[in-house]
């Protein structure tokens, strides 16, 4: 959740190491430059070490920082989260009919992804185009990242939910799941990721004592813990819905004898793609959790970005599992590209229960 701020070490760390380097500085008042000095009576050998000094300084001056690849690999990741959810976005803004409870999770979902996309541009450009070392840049920096990342994470715990309670309470779920009272629990999660988010900000920061730096400066070592122990949390509570989910879906298809056998093969699908979605999330966030718990700034920064990178490749993979999959949003996408909906294509309209 805290993604961009390895960038931000690697550069407060080493950025600085071109322009300390040099033995002479041409603007340190100690440092003697004569050009009165009559060189008749001298050798070449004393001339060429006092104008050694005209030429050094100069090339220092235009040395240029070094762009990490790692950094070029987050920032184009951003680009495709990015567009990618931005398209989600405009679908559900143009098409009316998309306004059910689940397509505002959906919704919801993208927004927080197109910002953590948006997030790791601008850590690039703070990184290699802004002056990183104010701190104003920085707690920004972290600030969206941790909000953006922490309501990617709530809003797929949220869309989790939905799909339980959409099978366990069939019955009441439309007319307990109003539109109301789903705005009311984005709202509730907007407002808690901000507040993490604002944290940094508030003084629970290592800017003041780089001892305590977490793996992602400037978060605290215990505010990473924190966050970490958090995502495992929602990982088990994930899980466990997800179970329950197959359960029930399972109790359905032998309840119903005379369609047994579709819905045998039906409920195996499921089953597959909810291990799918699982084994995606987990991949993508645990190397980076359980490394936020087990390391501190004093580890190497390539090993941070190693498990940092995955943890952005979620936000790429989420608009594909839960967007673009949905009967409802590819016809929209169809028609807004070529005005017409394949042949092929579902006609039934997708629930939350489908997974």
């Amino acid at each position: 959740m805290i993604l961009s701020l390895a960038a931000a070490a690697a550069v407060s760390s080493g950025g600085g190491g071109s322009f300390n380097s040099s033995p002479l500085d041409p603007f340190d008042s100690s440092t003697s430059w004569s050009l009165g000095e009559d060189f008749s009576n001298s050798s070449s050998e004393p001339f060429a070490r006092t104008a050694t000094p005209d030429y050094q300084p100069a090339a220092t001056a235009v040395a240029v920082q070094e762009v990490s690849p790692w950094d070029i690999a987050l920032c184009v990741t951003g680009t495709l989260i990015s567009c990618e959810n931005a398209l989600v976005i405009a679908i559900l803004f143009y098409t009316p009919t998309l306004r059910a409870p689940m397509f505002i999770l959906i919704g919801s979902l993208a927004v927080a992804d197109l910002l953590a996309g948006l997030g790791l541009i601008l850590n690039f450009v703070f990184t290699y185009l802004i002056d990183n070392s104010l701190e104003f840049v920085t707690l920004l920096s972290v600030g969206l990242l941790i909000s953006a990342f922490s309501a990617s994470v709530f809003n797929i715990l949220a869309i989790t939910v939905d799909r339980y309670l959409s099978l366990y309470n069939a019955l009441t779920y439309h007319t307990e799941r109003t539109v109301t009272f789903t705005y009311m629990m984005v709202v509730f999660i907007w407002v808690s990721c901000l507040t993490l988010g604002l944290l940094p900000a508030l003084g629970w920061n290592c800017l003041r004592d780089e001892t305590t730096c977490s793996i992602c400066r400037p978060v605290t070592k215990n505010n990473a813990v924190a966050l970490a122990v958090t995502f495992l949390l929602v990982f088990a509570l994930m899980m466990q819905l997800y179970l329950q989910i197959c359960k029930i879906a399972f109790r359905h298809a032998q309840q119903i004898a005379v369609q047994h056998q579709f819905l045998a093969i039906s409920t195996t699908k499921g089953v597959s793609t909810l291990s799918a979605i699982l084994c995606a999330f987990g991949a993508c966030w645990l190397p980076f959790a359980m490394y936020s718990i087990v390391a501190d700034s004093s580890y190497p920064m390539i090993y941070t970005y190693a498990t940092v990178l995955p943890a952005t490749c979620c936000s790429v993979i989420n608009p594909i599992i839960y967007a673009f999959r949905n009967p409802d949003i590819q016809k929209s996408l169809w028609m807004a590209c070529c005005g017409c909906v394949p042949s092929n294509l579902s006609l039934r309209p997708r629930t939350s229960s489908d997974v």
